[in-house]
């Protein structure tokens, strides 16, 4: 197209036409085809590509301090201790059990056969024992000899056995839980005051 007609083209408005975009030359090995495979392009600060700030609170290959070491182990000595405290305890309490069932049928065996109890006792003996007023009924004989202390009384599985003052003790060494009534011949009387006849409830009393 010769000037003379470009020129009257473009006084009447046409834009010329584009040129051809050059074609890329021989790229540098290494080089990428997109945004993410160039070589040797630094991508943005705070981006999470490769080169993006680390996030951790100890810069990486910073050994711990000597206080973080200190504070690690004693935690570590804490929960030891805990550990161990909480599985002694645990084994004391089953021990304690065990002994204390050894303790009952060394006590049961002992008092079998030894109780003095009467079929026809009608006079109601009452005693505090675990917290309660409790009763048993005896004769007037064996109430003068349990208030003087000659006799005793046992709780074996619930029932209320009359025994000798010698068999109290001796169960009391094996089972001292199972004590229920002995009296102290020495101590005043004011301290046992269930002793008293005149004390003594109505077995028509409702508790």
């Amino acid at each position: 197209m010769s000037d003379s007609i470009r020129e009257q083209l473009l006084g009447m408005g046409f834009k010329p036409a584009p040129k051809p975009e050059r074609k890329p030359q021989d790229r540098k090995p290494g080089q990428g085809n997109g945004p993410r495979g160039a070589a040797g392009r630094n991508p943005r600060p705070g981006s999470k590509g490769q080169g993006a700030p680390r996030q951790d609170a100890r810069p990486a290959g910073k050994p711990r301090s000597q206080e973080e070491m200190d504070l690690a182990k004693a935690y570590a000595i804490r929960a030891q201790t805990e550990k161990r405290e909480k599985l002694e305890a645990e084994a004391a309490k089953q021990e304690a059990a065990r002994l204390r069932r050894e303790a009952k049928a060394r006590f049961d065996e002992f008092v079998a056969g030894k109780s003095l109890n009467v079929d026809a006792a009608d006079i109601a003996r009452h005693f505090e024992y675990g917290g309660k007023i409790k009763r048993v009924y005896v004769t007037a004989e064996q109430l003068k000899a349990l208030n003087a202390g000659e006799l005793g009384v046992l709780q074996q599985n619930g029932r209320y056995l009359v025994v000798a003052a010698a068999v109290l003790a001796e169960a009391e060494a094996i089972f001292p839980q199972g004590v229920a009534l002995k009296v102290d011949p020495d101590a005043p009387v004011a301290a046992d005051p269930y002793s008293d006849p005149q004390y003594q409830i109505p077995d028509d009393l409702v508790w």
